[in-house]
């Protein structure tokens, strides 16, 4: 659609805003390198020396050095138009490169796609009430950087005290070459030292043709991940398993993957090994700080599933019908999420058939939206990759949040075609005055997650229930439900100490060696029991005085419960639409 051909509403408003709102990695950019020196339209692509006593040696090796500084691209604001980024500037706005080479390199680093051959420029999009609060005016700071929805930022940290030595889970990522990418606490560049010893470790064992996995001593555990051209570490102090730690490193890595696709990582690599992934992530640290945030805090990344938001099934079949109705060419995941939870989402029909939208991806998505409150300031159309779904392509993100100024539910509308915003936007418009037209957002914001004492069962504390027994689950996202921690848990302390138990319990169940069916653990403060069956996936908290019999029972109880209220905690039957896809942009193939 002509973007000049718009009349009236809220799409007269629609104006490029600073891109500096998103990480660097998201923003427009100008994809210019290929074997055929061609330019990319469709997103898609198809690509396929001693070791030191203990892990401890590896925090001791830090050896700081200055910063470097950057400073931030001043993009063209130009209504309705799209943002090109000249051969001299760099991908990020980020970050400024005084080399103009550099800036060309890396404008030829990033492609992703080599068949077609018009530009690819990403263009982001959002109200002009983005501008009056000075999010489009140059000049303007990223809220980003500026404006942390988290915990302060530990970039910072002085990396020779004891209190960064004491942290209780380091995570680095760093490439083949030994450069620094990422790190949870303190700077990339005063860390230098310290991740060289990481790789040398790695390459040490590699000369033997073997793989570095795990180094243990009586403190930390150190766990290595290696992929494509990204080495990943993570040293903890925490009871987790060595595949629990694998596991958080994989949505570290996928949540990389997710800003820059799998593809144009490797591109970029095999083009110069030695090269800076940091100047195609600058500003994005948020991003990855969030995620190992949530992994700490929020059990559904834990079990894999997806946390559904309680709902009485009428409302939720309501909001799920009119997703179903508001479709446009290309479109093929619309959601729903209000108070960071699901409320419904709706696939096209093909995509199903093909492949499953995974929980991982929706976590990663989640993560995004939550790193930046520039996503609770208008229209926001970006890309973005699902890892788990395909880590070569992109995905094209409308975001918008439909309850301002409380920004509690929100809409996520993903296309495969990168020129679909403002059918997209239309999309957003219908589901919006249908949702008026039935009052859905006033129902939703009485929609609270429920106490335990709901439950009816005398000393049950706390629960999380997976369930395996939902109708097609192969095809399935898979959910789960758990009630709000209450006292005793109340306080981040004690709901870090239950869910370490949880943790420890899920390791033991999932153990590669020693797996396990059902376990009942006294622990100092409370008593667990944790249950797998072919039907579902169970762990539950018990005051400390429960007996195994009485545990049993208790669950047999809970179990009824959950069946009861089945409709409304989990989405049982995910309704579908059916579009008519431009067959050039596959969702899953790139052909």
């Amino acid at each position: 659609m002509d973007p000049n051909s718009q009349q009236s509403g809220n799409m007269e408003e629609v104006k490029i805003f600073d891109p500096s709102i998103l990480p660097p990695c998201l923003d427009q950019i100008d994809l210019a390198y290929s074997d055929s020196d061609v330019l990319s339209e469709n997103h898609c692509v198809n690509e396929d020396h001693r070791m030191p006593s203990d892990p401890e040696g590896l925090l001791d090796s830090a050896d700081p050095t200055s910063e470097e500084s950057n400073q931030p691209q001043e993009p063209s604001s130009t209504d309705m138009q799209k943002l090109d980024i000249d051969d001299d500037r760099p991908l990020c706005a980020g970050g400024s490169e005084t080399d103009s080479g550099k800036a060309s390199e890396d404008s030829a680093l990033v492609d992703n796609g080599q068949d077609d051959s018009s530009e690819f420029v990403v263009t982001v999009l959002a109200r002009g009430k983005m501008e009056e609060q000075g999010m489009g005016m140059k000049g303007a700071s990223s809220p980003l950087c500026d404006t942390p929805l988290g915990p302060p930022s530990h970039r910072n940290e002085d990396v020779t005290a004891e209190s960064w030595r004491q942290h209780r889970k380091h995570v680095f990522v760093l490439s083949e070459a030994g450069k620094p990418i990422y790190s949870r606490y303190g700077s990339e560049e005063a860390l230098s030292s310290t991740m060289g010893v990481m790789m040398a470790l790695v390459s040490f064992v590699q000369s033997g043709d073997n793989i570095i996995r795990s180094v243990y001593s009586d403190e930390h555990t150190v766990v290595f991940m290696q992929r494509g051209p990204l080495v990943l570490v993570s040293v903890s102090s925490s009871r987790q398993s060595e595949q629990q730690l694998r596991n958080e490193l994989l949505y570290v890595y996928n949540q990389i993957v997710s800003m820059l696709t799998q593809a144009s990582i490797t591109r970029i690599f095999e083009h110069k090994k030695n090269y800076d992934l940091r100047r195609l992530l600058a500003g994005s640290e948020k991003i990855l700080d969030g995620l190992l945030d949530l992994v700490d805090s929020d059990p559904s990344l834990l079990l894999c599933a997806v946390h559904c938001l309680p709902l009485a099934s009428s409302l939720r079949d309501s909001l799920s019908q009119i997703l179903q109705k508001a479709i446009t060419p290309n479109l093929v995941f619309s959601i729903l999420i209000a108070k960071n939870q699901l409320l419904t989402i709706v696939q096209e029909k093909m995509v199903i058939d093909d492949a499953r939208l995974e929980p991982a991806d929706l976590h990663l998505l989640l993560n995004l939206i939550g790193a930046s409150s520039a996503f609770q300031a208008g229209e926001i159309w970006t890309p973005i990759c699902l890892p788990s779904f395909n880590p070569d392509c992109y995905f094209y993100a409308y975001i918008s949040y439909l309850d301002p100024p409380e920004c509690t539910v929100c809409l996520v509308l993903l296309s495969t075609d990168k020129e679909a915003f403002y059918s997209v936007a239309e999309c957003k418009r219908k589901i919006e005055e249908a949702m008026q037209a039935q009052n859905a957002l006033n129902a939703i914001s009485k929609a609270h997650s429920y106490s335990v004492s709901q439950v009816g069962v005398s000393d049950l504390r706390h629960f999380m229930y997976k369930p395996f027994d939902v109708p097609d689950n192969h095809r399935q996202l898979t959910q789960f439900t758990s009630p709000e921690m209450e006292a005793p848990y109340g306080s981040e302390e004690e709901q870090t100490r239950l869910l370490d138990l949880y943790r420890d319990m899920h390791s033991r169940i999932h153990s590669t060696s020693r797996p396990l069916k059902l376990i009942y653990h006294v622990a100092e403060r409370e008593t667990l029991l944790a249950w797998v069956t072919s039907k579902f996936e169970l762990y539950t908290c018990f005051s400390p005085l429960v007996t195994k019999t009485c545990a049993i029972n208790a669950i047999t109880k809970l179990l009824r419960w959950i069946k009861k209220e089945e409709d409304r905690l989990f989405i049982r039957y995910p309704p579908k639409y059916s579009t008519t896809p431009n067959p050039s942009k596959s969702s899953r193939d790139g052909h």
